[in-house]
């Protein structure tokens, strides 16, 4: 599956980009909002994983123009945040598909919660193109 990783950290794109590769999904990525909402409308991936906090477009408004775009309106949007988990509700009323907060990730540790959820994510997806 390709997977669209938009963050501004460069060691956290590596990091997600490496669990993610390792679990067998082909890794795009964009270090600022307007460069992934390009990716995503050119490369249209499997799954987004979108940071809030990004220079040039902020992850709200790129989720905004996924979810307005005809083109890219069913593409699953799991936001990543440091946003407290209380934010959830808020994004997935806003189009987000899912919610990872980043404290969870320790990817230096754990990155199986992480993939975990896209794979989750991605199964779930799958079984809705399906039926």
């Amino acid at each position: 599956m390709n997977v669209l990783v938009v963050e501004d950290s460069r060691f956290l794109r590596m990091e997600n980009e490496r669990a993610l590769t390792k679990a067998g999904h082909k890794v795009i990525s964009a270090a600022d909002g307007e460069e992934g909402l390009r990716l995503a409308r050119g490369c249209k991936p499997d799954l987004v994983v979108l940071d809030m906090l990004l220079p040039h477009l902020s992850g709200p408004d790129v989720l905004r123009a996924i979810r307005k775009d005809p083109e890219t309106a069913t593409i699953p949007v799991m936001v990543l945040s440091s946003l407290p988990q209380c934010n959830a509700e808020k994004l997935v009323g806003e189009g987000a598909t899912a919610y990872f907060q980043k404290a969870q990730l320790r990817l230096d540790k754990e990155t199986d919660k992480f993939v975990d959820a896209v794979e989750h994510l991605l199964a779930l997806t799958r079984r809705t193109a399906m039926s």
